[in-house]
């Protein structure tokens, strides 16, 4: 019994260092990221380079116009790879 209880710490603990570890090297990439992005944007905008619309997004449209939030939460999601939570509030956004 001790020796299980023990075991099943030592693994609790491990996968607590594991998940510290990775959040801390995924937030510095993170920021990176969002910096680089609002870079290519500023780039983009000086240059007068407009990024094309995903015919896709007409899709989303309609299906909120046939009140299926849900349908277009994942068609969203498909075309632009946005988490859930990022997506609903894109789509609750576009329905306004």
């Amino acid at each position: 019994m001790d020796t299980t209880l023990i075991a099943v710490a030592v693994l609790v603990l491990a996968v607590a260092l594991l998940a510290s570890s990775l959040d801390r090297r995924t937030k510095p990439l993170e920021r990176r990221m969002a910096r680089l992005e609002q870079r290519v944007d500023l780039l983009m905008a000086h240059l007068g380079v407009e990024e094309p619309a995903d015919p896709r997004m007409a899709e989303v449209d309609a299906l909120l116009a046939e009140k299926k939030p849900i349908a277009a939460i994942k068609v969203y999601r498909e075309v632009t790879g946005a988490g859930l939570v990022e997506a609903k509030e894109a789509v609750e956004r576009r329905m306004r």
